[in-house]
């Protein structure tokens, strides 16, 4: 990793107000010279993180976290450190160094390959104002105008080449379109639009630009019925979440996230006032996105179908936020009936029915006993052992603390096997 120069770090740290930096992701409250407020990492609930504006410093009492405004921005926002530079130097106005910048982790040519997805963001869109069966499908699917800018939602055309001639004007281009994931190639050689006559969703990263993209077919008997770009040198799919740059423009405080399954479900979400919900990119999720959920926001719903392979994401979803379930912080399991989704109950019910139905979601605690102890038979010894044997190592990966103590403490009910022990 490059390194910046230690006097272009001071004076940028002596041009940056700290207070404000954290303030506008972290409500804090004046407390004589310093702020005060409730740490953004870690749960509790007296305020012990404290922001001295003289010192220019942060630091917990609970946890022990501290540092500058440009250790804030990595640790809150899961910045690498010359991300959280630029931040800061954008803000200020000040260059960072260009020798640093040509030496970016990224590569030399990071900011291109920014530029070239900008580009064919704007592409898609241009290309949905003239398409009238694009229009009609999200009509039809009541997106309006005000989602449809929120989300930057497009249209890729039919055909093989719309985007390669629109942006591909010269082998750089074409090399950049390619890095980017916006071209395939078959058996002989041709190269070809990888999006073609399909919906377009733009995937943000959490500075709000564009790193990839989604595309949703028009006919529902097309398929795949979702196709996602491929992981590139800006895109990660495991690490990434559908929505989240929306949700934090729209939320001046998160008190919950609601993961769902579809592009189409996130925006549905947003356009009947649910103004909380993610969608992961293609893959179950992973202890990446559980991580970057709790960053977010204390409560997590996790909204899946109520067939087997909603089941099977719920699983594989739980046992990502497991190790995560410090105090504090709660997930929830909802699953639908068959043949709904949330795009469709949100439309049937509104607001008020989804929101409903989010306070009988069944609870992390409860959905692990349930699953586990599915198909065993609790009134016989055999049971019993077989549900402790099941649960132990997935309980051991709680972290210390009344959530795991209460867990083991239903283990014990359900089977008669002791308590975790406190002894060293």
């Amino acid at each position: 990793m490059a390194r910046i120069p230690d006097a272009f770090i001071d004076d940028l740290l002596a041009r940056t107000d700290i207070v404000e930096i954290i303030h506008a992701r972290v409500p804090l409250k004046r407390q004589g010279k310093e702020y005060s407020a409730r740490c953004p990492f870690h749960d509790e609930r007296s305020a012990s993180f404290t922001v001295s504006p003289v010192k220019q410093f942060y630091h917990c009492f609970g946890c022990g976290a501290h540092g500058t405004a440009i250790s804030f921005l990595m640790n809150y926002e899961r910045l690498e450190f010359l991300d959280a530079v630029d931040e800061l130097a954008k803000r200020v106005g000040v260059e960072v160094p260009r020798d640093t910048q040509q030496r970016n982790n990224q590569g030399n040519d990071s900011q291109e390959l920014f530029t070239t997805l900008d580009e064919a963001t704007q592409f898609f869109r241009r290309q949905l104002g003239s398409s009238s069966k694009a229009l009609d499908y999200l009509d039809r699917r009541g997106v309006d105008d005000s989602v449809r800018k929120q989300f930057s939602i497009g249209y890729a055309p039919d055909g093989f080449s719309g985007l390669r001639d629109a942006l591909g004007g010269d082998e750089r281009k074409m090399k950049l379109l390619d890095r980017v994931g916006l071209l395939s190639k078959n058996d002989r050689g041709h190269v070809y639009d990888k999006f073609r006559d399909r919906v377009m969703f733009p995937i943000h990263d959490r500075r709000g630009r564009v790193i990839a993209f989604g595309g949703r077919v028009l006919d529902a008997d097309d398929s795949p019925k979702y196709l996602n770009s491929p992981e590139t040198a800006l895109f990660h799919k495991g690490r990434e979440l559908y929505g989240l740059w929306q949700v934090r423009q729209a939320n001046q405080k998160i008190e919950r996230l609601i993961v769902v399954e579809g592009y189409m479900d996130v925006v549905a979400l947003f356009q009947y006032g649910v103004p909380q919900a993610v969608a992961t990119l293609g893959t179950a999720t992973t202890p990446d996105h559980a991580e970057l959920l709790f960053r977010n926001a204390p409560d997590v719903f996790f909204c899946f179908d109520g067939d087997r392979a909603g089941r099977g994401a719920a699983w594989k979803a739980m046992e990502s936020v497991l190790p995560r379930m410090r105090d504090g912080r709660q997930a929830f399991f909802l699953f639908l009936p068959d043949g709904e989704d949330p795009d469709t109950i949100v439309r049937q019910e509104g607001a008020a029915g989804f929101d409903a139905r989010l306070r009988e979601a069944t609870p992390l605690s409860s959905y692990f006993f349930d699953s586990l102890s599915d198909g065993i038979n609790l009134s016989t010894l055999d049971g019993k052992a077989r549900l402790a044997e099941r649960a132990k190592p997935l309980l051991a990966q709680i972290p210390d603390g009344a959530f795991g103590d209460l867990m083991q403490q239903r283990l014990a009910e359900l089977t008669g096997i002791g308590a975790r022990s406190n002894a060293p």
